[in-house]
């Protein structure tokens, strides 16, 4: 087993350089406001299960109409179904809102689990839904990383199956994220890691500004977490101004001046996307995190 990992790694270095022949090219908006895009996510009991009023194919319109904003952030469960039909429909949807998708969110993959085929299950996942962004004109896609099974976070094979899911996405100038969210499989300096491993322009960083706060509302921690993944960011990045623990109820708040100071220093240009950790109206929510990003933003 080790001798196929072995050589899989090596295969894969041999073909590195050309992936950083072609780095991905984004020409980003100057505007405060047009920096801004709103994710799905908060929106998920509007847009999924009993308690459902909106299709995703109506949220381009209703962002726009409420916030004045034309960059969203859908999610890949968020969508009824992922046949042709409906995928055409969403991308006729955004079009006609004058809208444009800046990043694709995606479910998870194991990707380094022990199980060779688990692991060939989440590129086979990622690959699918990197032809749905292509189709849908996102410059990403932001691919979860999860584990299964009680086992150690393995780089190698973080690298070995995320390399071959950025080798893809750079054949549709697709750019494949990380974001530092679950404490385990997506440890922010886990996914550091992996990013420097591969060493590939078309796999980085999706900075979220309170994610790294669990589970122990460590401020300093955060800061240095989301300094290390804005080191390795491309185009887009989650704000958020609290975050509430799952387990405890306890709500962390996140420092949003050092948040954007990071992002200044950072030189980021991308976009900021609004993703509220809500626990009431999302649309209030939302509006509100709008308002507090727009007096950090020059």
């Amino acid at each position: 087993m080790m001798n196929m990992i072995t050589r899989r790694t090596f295969l894969y270095t041999l073909a590195a350089p050309a992936l950083l022949a072609a780095e991905p090219h984004l020409t980003f908006p100057r505007r405060p406001r047009e920096r801004l895009s709103v994710t799905s996510w908060p929106f998920r009991s509007v847009l999924t299960g009993p308690t459902a009023t909106m299709d995703l194919q109506q949220f381009p319109a209703v962002i726009r109409e409420r916030f004045g904003i034309v960059n969203i952030n859908p999610l890949a469960s968020h969508f009824k179904d992922d046949t042709p039909q409906y995928i055409a429909d969403f991308g006729a949807a955004v079009a006609k809102a004058g809208s444009h998708i800046v990043d694709l969110g995606l479910g998870g993959g194991a990707f380094f689990d022990p199980d060779a085929a688990v692991r060939e299950k989440g590129i086979a996942y990622g690959r699918k839904w990197i032809d749905i962004a292509s189709q849908l004109g996102a410059p990403s896609v932001r691919q979860h990383v999860t584990r299964t099974r009680d086992y150690p976070a393995d780089v190698a094979l973080a690298a070995q199956s995320l390399g071959a899911l950025a080798e893809y996405g750079a054949k549709r100038n697709i750019v494949v994220n990380l974001e530092n969210d679950s404490p385990v499989s997506e440890d922010p300096f886990f996914l550091v890691a992996v990013i420097e491993k591969v060493n590939s322009p078309y796999l980085r960083a999706l900075p979220d500004m309170g994610n790294s706060l669990q589970p122990n509302d460590d401020a300093a921690r955060n800061e240095k977490a989301v300094r290390a993944m804005f080191g390795h960011v491309f185009n887009v990045c989650h704000v958020k101004d609290a975050i509430v623990n799952q387990a405890t109820g306890k709500v962390y708040r996140v420092d949003l001046a050092r948040m954007f100071a990071i992002a200044e220093q950072s030189h980021f240009k991308g976009y900021f996307t609004m993703e509220p950790d809500v626990h009431g109206d999302p649309f209030e929510a939302t509006q509100k995190l709008i308002a507090a990003t727009l007096t950090y933003l020059k």
